[in-house]
C-alpha cells in the first residue's frame, strides 16, 4: 500500500477526473500519458466512472488509475473490480478506511481538521489527503497541521492551480497535489484532448521546475 501510494505522491501532480461518458476515458487516458502524466483520480461521482477505470487499466496497463469520491464500501469493491489501484475519499470515514487496510488497498482519506488527521495517524497511515485545500486554509492550515503530526505528508486538493501549485510543492511535507485544472470537464466534454495534452505537459514540467528548485 505504502509503495503505491509512494509511487502516485512521485508525479507531483494527480489529476482529478470526472467523467460524464465512458466513451471519453480512453482518449483521456491517452491525452494524459502523452503528456507525462500516467496517473489519474477518477471520481465516483458520476456513473461512468468504474468502467472508465476499466477502460483506463486496460488500455493505459502502464497508468496508475484509482478511484476519488468513494463515499461506501460498495464503491470501494466497484473501483478495484474494475482495476482502480488506489482508494480517496473526500472526508475520513472510518468503516471505508478500515475496510481498505482490511483489504490491503491503498486509502488517502480526506482531512481537514487535526482530529481527523489523528484519526489517520491511530491507523498508521502516513499520507492524507487535504481537502478542501484552499477552502479550509490553504498551505497555512496544513503548515500548522504538520507541525504536531511529525509522521504524516499530505495531498492537499480543492482549489489547486497552475498559480499556486508551486507554493504547495514547495513545502516539503506536501507530497503531491490533485488538481482539475488539465481535465477540466468542459475540455473532455469537448473532446479537446489536444488542449487537455497541453496542459497536462505543462503541469509535468511545472513540478519538475518546483522540484529542482527546492
Amino acid at each position: 500500500m505504502k509503495d503505491t501510494l509512494e509511487e502516485l505522491a512521485a508525479f507531483g501532480v494527480v489529476p482529478v477526473v470526472v467523467l460524464n461518458r465512458e466513451e471519453d476515458a480512453e482518449s483521456l487516458a491517452g491525452a494524459l500519458v502523452r503528456g507525462g502524466l500516467k496517473c489519474a483520480e477518477v471520481t465516483f461521482r458520476t456513473k461512468a466512472a468504474a468502467s472508465a477505470i476499466r477502460i483506463m487499466t486496460e488500455k493505459f496497463p502502464e497508468m496508475l488509475v484509482g478511484a476519488g469520491t468513494v463515499l461506501s464500501i460498495s464503491q470501494v469493491d466497484a473501483a478495484v473490480a474494475a482495476g482502480g489501484k488506489f482508494i480517496v475519499s473526500p472526508g475520513f470515514d472510518p468503516e471505508v478506511v478500515d475496510y481498505c487496510l482490511d483489504k490491503g488497498i491503498p486509502v488517502l482519506p480526506g482531512v481537514a481538521t487535526p482530529t481527523e488527521a489523528a484519526q489517520g495517524v491511530k491507523r498508521n497511515l502516513r499520507m492524507l489527503k487535504f481537502f478542501p485545500a484552499e477552502q479550509a486554509g490553504g498551505l497555512a492550515m496544513i503548515k500548522a497541521m504538520a507541525a504536531p503530526f511529525t509522521t504524516l505528508r499530505f495531498i492537499p486538493t480543492g482549489g489547486i492551480n497552475a498559480n499556486n501549485l508551486p507554493d504547495y510543492l514547495g513545502y516539503d511535507r506536501i507530497a503531491a497535489c490533485g488538481g482539475s485544472w488539465m481535465v477540466k470537464s468542459s475540455l473532455i466534454d469537448a473532446g479537446d484532448f489536444d488542449a487537455i495534452e497541453k496542459l497536462t505537459r505543462e503541469a509535468v514540467e511545472l513540478v519538475h521546475e518546483i522540484r529542482e528548485a527546492k
